[in-house]
């Protein structure tokens, strides 16, 4: 009676467990969706809090507060957005899992946004508009104020819609739109701006092309080598030799003007030495990791693997020190003109500023990252190891090149670019070697050419929302700084 009775009591007892099971699964079905944004909420509330114990409540504490929570929603969509760039490739070729991805990203991120990140920015974008055309301090903060907001809120845009845009773009779009509406047409630089234009077309073809130029050597000196591991031997040294003098080069050029201003010839000297280190380091490495290798494309992943991890860790570093300053520059003009009633072309970066923004950034990669980065690693077209590499060195020359040539890139279009350069020299290399697998076949054995181009190696539905964004970026950006000055000056 009594082993009948403790029975009935534990099966009421699993019944009552599976009940509280079951909720507990319901409530994390329901909570998941709405962590993230409570976290970002909490972070943001926090910025707030920490604008007004810093900076205090005299001279107008208030807008200072306000803009340093609009600057963490900043920072938080450039981490969602921007940082996929360095990590999507490396995720995609499955030399880095999401986790490792972000965690190294964000370490990266903050490293180069503190250490580096630029101690005076720009109060005016770029020399995008004409400082003597806006004269009172008041109109000034709320035109900085409009210019924050409307860029945070484009960037978000891009984001919900898995289209990854240039965080720079966006600043220099909603100051053109505030600066318009607060001075008018003539106040907007548009040679500056006509050269901002022109590099939405030479930033992602440029970095295209580079990279494609390197999927082709590399398919060419070793993947389509009879003896693939000895070619990988001779090869794969001098390709990270030319991976680390070209980051050494674009650090010392981008990522190291808060400690030292180096001169681009200066840089490539840099680069140089750090290449033959990294060339003398990595042959024997290579002849190590290659012992016992199969002769098959499959192997020589492997050799590619710590390179691209290192590669990616780098261009997250030197994005740090570079792009902080879209979320902050504008917060740290309005800390400047709150606090001494004037404003200049140039301020320099409080530490509780440049925190915010180091630390919302890898906030906003933490919690919507992942969207972004599975996006380009892997929806574009498909990479591995090889490409992905080819990808990141493209994005570290390419800035050089422009560096050289003066011209105003930006590193999302860049890396982007050199995704769909990739993907569409592996289309043109299978077109030629379709030609040719054709031409030796019996007629009834031959792919239609129509099946042929059916098989896309990028996707075109990707490709258009991506370009379309891009070109939309500005313009979006001006309008809705535009009218959010129009408003911020009427009713507050």
């Amino acid at each position: 009676m009594s082993d009948t009775l403790s029975k009935k009591r534990w099966q009421a007892l699993d019944s009552d467990l599976n009940r509280i099971s079951r909720v507990e699964t319901a409530n994390s079905h329901i909570v998941r969706p709405i962590l993230a944004p409570g976290i970002a909420l909490a972070f943001i509330a926090l910025a707030g809090l920490s604008a007004a114990v810093f900076f205090g409540q005299a001279n107008g504490g208030l807008i200072v507060v306000a803009a340093a929570v609009f600057g963490a929603y900043m920072a938080i969509n450039i981490g969602a957005n921007d940082v996929a760039n360095n990590m999507g490739p490396a995720v995609g070729a499955n030399a880095l899992t999401m986790g490792g991805a972000i965690v190294i990203a964000a370490i990266a991120e903050s490293a180069g946004a503190l250490l580096a990140g630029g101690d005076v920015v720009s109060t005016i974008s770029k020399g995008i508009i004409d400082p003597a055309s806006v004269q009172d301090s008041s109109v000034f903060i709320w035109a900085m104020m409009s210019a924050l907001i409307s860029s945070a809120m484009w960037v978000n845009i891009a984001t919900w819609f898995g289209a990854p845009v240039s965080t720079t773009h966006s600043v220099v779009g909603g100051v053109v739109g505030a600066g318009i509406a607060a001075a008018g047409l003539s106040a907007v630089s548009w040679g500056t701006m006509s050269a901002i234009a022109a590099s939405w077309v030479i930033s992602p073809v440029l970095g295209g092309v580079i990279a494609a130029m390197f999927l082709a050597l590399i398919n060419a000196k070793i993947q389509y080598q009879d003896d693939k591991i000895a070619a990988a031997r001779r090869w794969v040294p001098i390709l990270v030799a030319v991976m680390a003098g070209a980051f050494a080069t674009y650090l010392s050029v981008k990522g190291l003007k808060r400690i030292v201003k180096i001169d681009l010839e200066v840089a490539l000297m840099i680069g140089l030495a750090f290449g033959v280190l990294a060339w003398s380091v990595t042959v024997p490495w290579v002849r190590r990791k290659s012992e016992g290798l199969e002769n098959r494309t499959k192997s020589l992943k492997t050799l590619f693997g710590l390179p691209l991890i290192i590669s990616a860790t780098f261009l997250s570093f030197a994005h740090g020190a570079n792009d902080v300053a879209n979320a902050v520059g504008p917060l740290a003009a309005i800390v400047h003109a709150a606090e001494f009633g004037d404003f200049a072309s140039k301020v320099s970066i409080p530490t509780w500023v440049m925190v915010i923004g180091a630390f919302g950034i890898s906030f906003g990669l933490f919690l919507f990252g992942p969207k972004l980065i599975k996006m380009v690693g892997s929806q574009i077209t498909k990479l591995n190891p090889m490409r992905a590499f080819c990808v990141a060195l493209s994005a570290a020359i390419t800035v050089i090149v422009a560096s050289w040539l003066g011209l105003p890139v930006s590193s999302t279009h860049i890396a982007v670019g050199a995704v769909f350069g990739v993907g569409f020299y592996r289309e043109w290399h299978s077109d030629q070697r379709w030609k040719q697998s054709n031409r030796q076949r019996p007629p009834e054995q031959r792919l239609a050419r129509e099946e042929h181009q059916r098989r896309k190696l990028v996707r075109r539905s990707h490709f258009m929302t991506i370009v379309a964004a891009w070109v939309v970026t500005v313009p979006a950006a001006a309008a809705m700084s535009a009218a959010i000055f129009v408003f911020l000056t009427a009713f507050v």
